[in-house]
C-alpha cells in the first residue's frame, strides 16, 4: 500500500505542475492580452487571447498520439517525463517573449509557438497520467485514486489563481499589466524542472511490466487501436459535454464574471479560487462513490444536472452582484461537473487493454477536447461580442445532452474493466 501511494503521489505532483503551466495562460490573459496584440476593446483582445488558447488545443491530438504511442511502447514513466520537459520549454518561451509594441506581429506568432509546445505536452500528459494512476490503483479504490488526476489538475489551476491573487495584492494591476504577468511563467518553468526530477524516480506500472513480459507491446499501437471503434466513440461522446462544462465553469468563469457580470478582476479571481478549492476537495469523494455504486450512475447524474441547470445558472450568474450568490451558483455547477471530472480518466482507462491503453485514452480524448474544450472560451466570447451571449448557454446544454445520451447507453466500466485486478 505504501509503495502504491508513493507512486501515485509522484505521478500526481508532476501532473499538478503540468496543469499549473497550462492554466497560467488563462488566469493571466486578462493582463497580457493587450501586450501581445494590437490595441482594441477588452472583448476583442480577450477574443484574440482565447483564439491562441484554442490553437494550443490543436496540438493536443498530436501530443496524445505521440505520447500515447510512446507510453504504450516505452512505458508510462518515460512518457510522463517527456511531456513535462515540453511544458517547461513552452512556459519559459512565453516568459521571455517581448510584446507587440517591441517586435510587432512576431509577438503573437511566438506566443502561438509556445502554446503549441504546451498543447503537445498536455495532449500527452492526460493519457499517460490517466493510465498511470488507473493502473497503479487497486481494483477496489480505482475510482478514488484515479480521481487525483483531477485533484492535481484543479490544483494546478488553483495555484495559478493563487499566484494571480498574490501578485494583485503585492504588486497591483499596473505592474501586472506592465511586466509582472511574466512571473508565473518563470515559476512554471522552474517547477517543471522539479517535476521532471520527481517523475524520473517513480516506478513503472505492474500492468505495463506484465505486457512487456508477455510480449504484448505493439509495434503499431494506432493500427491496434483501430480495432476498438466502439470504445473510441465512447471516449469522444462521454468527453464532449464534460469538457465544455468544465472549461465553462472554471477557466471561462473568471472572464465571464468580469466581462459579463461587471466584477473587478480581483473579485472575480477570488471567487474563482474559492470555488476551485472546494471543487478540488470533492473529487476523491465522488471517485469513492463511483467505487461503491458504479461509474455510470455518477456520469448520468452530471448529464441530468447539466442538461437542466446550465442555462439557469449562467443566466443568474450574469445578473448577480452578490459575492455569496456568485460563489453558490458556480459551486452548484462545479458539484454537478464533478460527476464527470472525478471519474472520466478511470472510465476511459477501463475501456482499453494494456497494450493500447495510453493511446486509447489520450488520442480520442485530445481530439474531442480540441474540438469542444479548446473552443469553449472563443465561442462564448464570440457570442458575447455578437450580442447574443445566451446562445452559448444553450450550446453548453446541447453538448451535455449529447454526452448524457452516451452515458445512458454505455456499459458500467467498473463491471467490464480491462484493467487487471491487483
Amino acid at each position: 500500500m505504501n509503495h502504491r501511494l508513493k507512486s501515485i503521489f509522484g505521478g500526481s505532483i508532476g501532473n499538478l505542475v503540468e496543469w499549473y503551466d497550462w492554466y497560467v495562460y488563462s488566469a493571466f490573459s486578462l493582463y497580457f492580452a493587450k501586450v501581445f496584440f494590437p490595441p482594441a476593446s477588452q472583448t476583442a483582445q480577450l477574443l484574440n487571447a482565447a483564439a491562441v488558447f484554442a490553437v494550443g488545443f490543436l496540438m493536443r491530438p498530436v501530443g496524445g498520439w505521440l505520447m500515447g504511442r510512446y507510453a504504450d511502447k516505452h512505458g508510462r514513466r518515460a512518457a510522463l517525463s517527456a511531456s513535462v520537459m515540453l511544458m517547461c520549454f513552452g512556459s519559459l518561451m512565453i516568459a521571455v517573449t517581448p510584446g507587440y509594441a517591441r517586435i510587432g506581429v512576431a509577438a503573437p506568432i511566438l506566443l502561438v509557438v509556445a502554446r503549441l509546445l504546451q498543447g503537445l505536452s498536455v495532449g500527452g500528459e492526460y493519457g499517460a497520467s490517466a493510465t498511470y494512476l488507473s493502473e497503479m490503483a487497486g481494483a477496489k479504490l480505482r475510482g478514488f485514486y484515479s480521481s487525483f488526476q483531477y485533484v492535481t489538475l484543479i490544483s494546478g489551476q488553483l495555484i495559478a489563481l493563487v499566484v494571480l491573487l498574490l501578485l494583485q495584492r503585492t504588486l497591483g494591476n499596473a505592474a501586472l499589466e506592465d511586466w509582472a504577468w511574466r512571473i508565473p511563467f518563470v515559476i512554471g518553468g522552474a517547477l517543471a524542472v522539479a517535476a521532471l526530477w520527481l517523475r524520473r524516480s517513480i516506478d513503472e506500472t505492474p500492468s505495463f511490466k506484465a505486457a512487456v513480459a508477455e510480449g504484448a507491446v505493439r509495434r503499431s499501437p494506432l493500427r491496434e487501436l483501430a480495432r476498438y471503434p466502439r470504445q473510441i466513440l465512447t471516449v469522444v461522446g462521454l468527453t464532449a459535454g464534460g469538457t465544455v462544462a468544465f472549461y465553462t465553469f472554471t477557466t471561462y468563469a473568471q472572464k465571464f464574471l468580469v466581462n459579463s457580470g461587471g466584477w473587478s478582476k480581483t473579485d472575480a479571481s477570488r471567487i474563482s479560487a474559492l470555488t476551485l478549492l472546494v471543487f478540488m476537495l470533492i473529487q476523491p469523494l465522488i471517485g469513492y462513490i463511483s467505487d461503491r455504486i458504479g461509474r455510470r450512475p455518477v456520469l448520468i447524474s452530471f448529464g441530468v444536472l447539466g442538461l437542466f441547470g446550465t442555462v439557469p445558472v449562467m443566466t443568474a450568474l450574469a445578473a448577480t452582484r452578490d459575492e455569496v450568490t456568485a460563489f453558490a451558483l458556480l459551486m452548484a455547477a462545479l458539484i454537478a461537473v464533478s460527476g464527470y471530472t472525478s471519474i472520466n480518466a478511470v472510465v476511459k482507462a477501463e475501456l482499453f487493454p494494456t497494450e493500447i491503453r495510453a493511446l486509447g485514452v489520450a488520442l480520442p480524448y485530445a481530439v474531442t477536447v480540441a474540438l469542444f474544450g479548446g473552443t469553449a472560451e472563443y465561442i462564448a466570447l464570440w457570442a458575447k461580442n455578437a450580442g447574443h451571449e445566451a446562445w452559448y448557454f444553450w450550446y453548453v446544454t446541447g453538448c451535455v445532452a449529447m454526452s448524457l445520451a452516451v452515458y445512458l447507453k454505455m456499459p458500467d466500466t467498473q463491471k467490464t474493466s480491462q484493467i487487471s485486478d491487483d
